[in-house]
């Protein structure tokens, strides 16, 4: 871009194939061969005919001879008769003129800032490139446009960067774009490179400035995300599209959103009705019955490679479809300069859905925009002349459906309907055609979901192509026709967990309450079918756990369960000091033993059923033979109360309020066989505050610890030092548990949420907020069965239904999952089973 004098002040810009002339004064056209925005108004170019001369006068005279050659060079290429060589010639003198020039470090920010990395990329705009050089730092990115427009440099601090992805263009793996924002549609550059080598390096740069920053996300950590409540479907589909390589910068490959809707016709808007939606698991092309016929019919006969839709749900021509009216320059300029013929034009959302239902070649997909909040590209705010349709009506405003009052309604009733329970529970059904497994193969067949293979990523190596003519005319042709995203999933995607709660009994006389629920302790059925496959049944049944029995055994409340490997026998401990055992079959209580009197706090039973060991207020833990009837050994392990213990392996783990959680090893043989017992401490983790609860991760390498004051954090046991901490609840953390694949960790507190805490990353996946106060639960990782302090047991999940009166403290799971036992503040202990 060169200022210029003639009788018009303005900027010349010369382009690849073109001359420009922008007048500053905006009441004058733009002048390119012919005339555009004459009197300011974006309307069809008007082309000049004849033989014509413009002199320019160049502010700067000194430039003038560059400017000429430059001129020469794309006219003598412009000249050429294969395309193939015009492109080449184009691209070497542009390379030769970045090859002469360097990014000017007189642009940096501090005179300190020290350059990693600079080299020659093009910023990407709608239909529009801009080469120059790019430059980065340890605090900053720069880009410097060669033209010095629109800016002499674009910066961004390294610091902002929230997100970073790596992008096709042009079918190949040459771009990278940057977002400071974490949910926004616009990036804040997008960048291409000249060779793949330079977008690596600049990526690696800031990923692993990022590192120590923010926490990179992939489909799947977004995935656990969404399907646990915490972002919303409109974000889920948002960075599923970033990740699939859509961006706004690329016509070709725009970010894809989907019809939910499917009545455009009522005058009120049903979203509790299932049929006022589409059916998402099905591409637009096969929901009309008799047209997927018709296409089918001609899939069949036609040769190899088939393909069963002859246009693509997104493409550069679908999204101006949709934006014509606020980008009326890009329609323009994809259309050499004419609108589409106005009975073609977005006239009517029903209408458009109608043809998207009955058109045969109409097949296209929704663009974010119908789900935000800027309604302007539904309103001719610009006043264009779209021309006038067949019935003499002149192209305005878009007409809405009768449900939507104006156009901020219709946006705010499409976002509600993309966030509706129907849309959530069937959205992954869409994301499987889109982005996942019915994509490509055998399960695209079988779900009508075949397009052209020039669509699909790798359906064609265009740098294989040695005919510069046809490898350009292949391009364009992909580019023109729309691309399929790049596949994310390759296994069906799950359904999205709605958190609704379902109460387990109706009916039963007093109650129970949970407070630490321990599964994995052996069976109460000694020959119950320990398979996989019974732990699901059990779970996908349990809301329809009853009260077998209850019994009346403490003096406060319960505080631990733990039953031998027969079922026959259930100890528990109490805020009344004792030990208790109980029979399962007598329903009698057989033995109680009280070691002080202060609280006992919980209680676990070590292998071969012989010794129970209990944590105290007291400071100690005591050690109870089962066999002889009496305690067998003392622990003096902590300078506060303990809270809670684990064992695995031939070690004992103790948390406590004195801030400590202790690692003893201690072997389950010597206790057993009562000898004298040898507790060698093997390491002390110190927290900030007193620690309430503590989980061991079922492979035994980690450990999780929860404290009074709210903090969650996880250990790693090989070395013993923290991996994460993180202020998960607002108060006491009452019980903590790892899934059954140690991948998150699940959290009950003092505010009456239940949280989710991705293992990996520290991060916090969701949030529930429960009615009341939750004391303990049992998980499979998907289903939670908690005891709540209003007495209910709840199954968190698509179930629901209720318990009874006083508050649940403790819980134990049997290992089948199929039994359960609670204790409450009545000093109550309760049978579970299922009822199939």
């Amino acid at each position: 871009h060169i200022n210029f004098c003639i009788h018009n002040q303005g900027s010349l810009k010369i382009c690849s194939k073109s001359i420009i002339f922008e007048p500053d004064d905006q009441n004058e056209p733009i002048l390119k061969v012919y005339l555009i925005k004459e009197g300011n108004a974006v309307s069809p170019y008007r082309y000049l005919r004849g033989e014509r001369i413009v002199i320019f006068q160049l502010d700067i005279p000194k430039k003038t001879e560059d400017v000429v050659q430059t001129l020469l060079q794309l006219h003598r290429a412009s000249c050429l008769d294969k395309l193939g060589d015009q492109t080449a010639m184009i691209a070497a003198n542009l390379q030769s003129r970045l090859a002469r020039t360097s990014f000017d470090k007189n642009s940096f920010q501090c005179v300190s800032e020290s350059p990693h990395m600079d080299c020659e990329a093009e910023m990407i705009t709608p239909l529009v490139t801009n080469p120059g050089h790019v430059c980065i730092t340890d605090d900053n990115l720069y880009f410097q446009p060669l033209n010095s427009y629109p800016d002499s440099v674009v910066q961004i601090g390294l610091r902002s960067i929230r997100r970073i992805y790596k992008r096709r263009h042009g079918l190949r793996p040459l771009g990278l774009e940057v977002f400071c924002t974490e949910n926004d549609l616009c990036s804040d550059i997008y960048l291409k490179f000249y060779n793949t080598k330079d977008r690596d390096e600049l990526y690696y740069y800031i990923a692993t400035f990022l590192e120590n920053h923010i926490t990179e996300q992939t489909a799947e950590s977004y995935m656990l995300l969404w399907q646990r409540g915490h972002i919303s479907n409109y974000q889920y589909l948002l960075h599923l599209n970033n990740l699939a390589d859509r961006s706004v910068n690329d016509l070709s490959q725009y970010p894809v959103f989907p019809w939910v809707i499917d009545d455009y016709s009522s005058p009120q808007l049903d979203l509790l009705n299932p049929a006022s939606f589409r059916d998402l698991s099905k591409p637009v092309g096969a929901l009309n019955t008799e047209r997927l016929e018709r296409l089918l019919d001609r899939y069949r006969d036609m040769p190899e490679p088939r393909f069963m839709y002859g246009s693509h749900y997104s493409s550069p021509g679908y999204v101006l479809f949709y934006l014509v009216r606020v980008a009326p320059e890009h329609m323009l300029c994809l259309q050499n300069g004419r609108y589409d013929h106005a009975d073609r034009m977005f006239n009517s959302v029903g209408e458009t859905w109608k043809n998207c239902l009955e058109g045969g070649t109409d097949f296209k997909e929704l663009i974010p925009e119908f789900y935000g909040t800027d309604c302007s590209f539904l309103k001719n705010m610009l006043n264009l002349n779209l021309g006038r349709r067949q019935g003499g009506g002149q192209v305005g405003d878009v007409e809405l459906p009768p449900w939507a009052s104006d156009a901020d309604d219709f946006l705010q009733k499409m976002r509600a309907a993309l966030e509706s329970q129907h849309v959530s529970e069937h959205l992954h059904e869409w994301i499987d055609l889109i982005f996942g497994y019915k994509q490509k193969g055998s399960e695209a067949v079988a779900a009508h979901n075949v397009f052209h293979p020039l669509t699909y990523e790798g359906g064609i190596d265009c740098d294989s192509i040695e005919d510069p003519d046809q490898k350009i005319a292949m391009l364009t042709q992909i580019l023109e026709f729309g691309q399929t995203p790049r596949q994310l999933f390759t296994t069906p995607h799950p359904q999205r967990i709605t958190p609704h709660f379902h109460n387990i009994s109706s009916g039963t006389s007093n109650s129970t309450s949970p407070n630490e629920l321990s599964p994995g302790s052996p069976s109460m059925e000694s020959f119950e079918d320990l398979t996989e496959e019974s732990k699901k049944l059990a779970w996908s049944n349990m809301n329809r756990l009853t009260a077998q029995s209850n019994h009346k055994i403490h003096k406060e409340a319960v505080t631990g369960i733990a039953v031998t490997s027969n079922g026959a026998s259930v100890f528990t401990t109490s805020q009344d000091s004792t030990l208790k055992m109980f029979s399962k079959e007598s329903s009698a209580l057989q033995r109680s033993v009280s070691f002080s009197n202060m609280a006992l706090s919980s209680c676990v039973m070590l292998p071969e059923d012989k010794t129970v060991v209990c944590s105290s207020w007291d400071n100690n833990l005591y050690f109870y033979s089962i066999a002889y009837g009496r305690r067998q050994d003392t622990l003096m392990g902590h300078d506060d109360a303990v809270s809670q213990i684990c064992w695995r392996d031939n070690q004992l783990y103790t948390a406590s309020w004195d801030s400590t959680v202790k690692v003893w090893k201690c072997m389950a043989a010597d206790i057993s066989s009562n000898k004298r017992t040898q507790f060698e401490p093997l390491a002390e983790l110190e927290h900030e505050a007193g620690v309430n609860t503590i989980a061991i991760s079922p492979a035994g390498t980690l450990l999780a610890s929860g404290t009074k004051e709210g903090t969650l954090s996880v250990w790693d046991l090989a070395s013993f030092s923290m991996l994460h901490q993180l202020s998960c609840h607002s108060g006491k953390i009452h019980q903590v548990a790892f899934s059954p694949d140690s991948r998150n960790i699940l959290s009950v507190g003092e505010d009456s949420c239940l949280k989710v805490t991705d293992v990996q990353t520290g991060m916090l996946l969701s949030t529930i907020h429960a009615e009341d106060e939750q004391r303990c639960f049992c998980w499979d990782g998907n289903v939670v069965l908690s005891g709540g302090q209003s007495g209910s047991l709840l199954v968190w999940d698509l179930l629901s239904s209720k318990v009874i009166h006083s508050p649940i403290t403790c819980i134990w799971m049997n290992e089948q999952c199929s039994s359960v036992i609670t204790g409450g503040e009545d000093k109550q202990i309760m049978f579970w089973k299922h009822q199939y």
